[in-house]
């Protein structure tokens, strides 16, 4: 276990800090809205709460509304987190510190990937099902596969990075500490910077180097803006 504590770029705490905190309020308040208004494979006994489901889509919706701007960070800046070109490949040298790595890499993709799932499922649903106990539409079943899959994805994440970086590691995500580099009055500046950048044209790399990381960032931003289009078609 390592003894020192990373660095963990300002940006990437809070972005990270209340995608998690609205994602696990999300979790569990959707099992309390199962409790309530399901319970078909198990239940314990929570107090029966009808405004419960409201609660959670507003949780959800949180979730949603700071999902875009982690992604973003996280196939950018954050790259080097995520799958490699050559990660498959280094999954054969098992229990080398870096087919730990790998796999810490894919535990983060995979959250990513399901947390995608969890909230297209969610808006897929109408509001008024559970309430009518209309508990038999195919994207409630979704629902319900993805906030276990993310339960799965929340834990390997966590368990990934302790193994990586030791609690050091898992601490470094609540300092509050940051380097002059990462002062919030850059950051203004360099959302202008990225922001011409893209004007004059950078937007064209990311469309020709079609790595894994560009074709999954896509497939994430385009449910997200699908998650928000397709329920105004209903």
């Amino acid at each position: 276990m390592k003894s020192t504590q990373p660095y963990q770029p300002l940006l990437f705490r809070i972005l990270h800090g209340l995608t998690g905190l609205f994602l696990i309020a999300a979790i569990l308040t959707a099992f309390w809205t199962y409790d309530t208004y399901d319970g078909r494979w198990g239940r314990i006994p929570l107090p029966s709460y009808k405004e419960i489901e409201g609660i959670h889509g507003s949780f959800g919706l949180y979730t949603l509304l700071i999902f875009p701007a982690f992604v973003m960070y996280a196939f950018h800046r954050g790259q080097k987190r995520l799958v490699q070109a050559d990660s498959f490949a280094k999954l054969t040298q098992v229990g080398k510190p870096i087919w730990w790595y790998n796999l810490n890499r894919f535990a983060n993709t995979f959250a990513l990937v399901a947390l995608t799932f969890a909230l297209f499922s969610g808006k897929m649903m109408d509001s008024g099902w559970l309430p009518r106990g209309e508990l038999n539409h195919s994207w409630y079943y979704a629902h319900l596969i993805a906030w276990i899959v993310m339960v799965v994805a929340i834990a390997l994440h966590l368990l990934m990075n302790a193994r990586v970086g030791g609690v050091p590691l898992l601490l470094s995500m609540l300092n509050w500490r940051f380097r002059d580099k990462d002062s919030p009055r850059l950051w203004s500046a360099h959302l202008a910077q990225w922001w011409s950048s893209f004007q004059q044209g950078s937007w064209s790399n990311w469309f020709q180097s079609a790595s894994v990381l560009t074709v999954l960032e896509l497939a994430i931003l385009i449910s997200i803006a699908a998650a928000w289009i397709i329920p105004l078609f209903k």
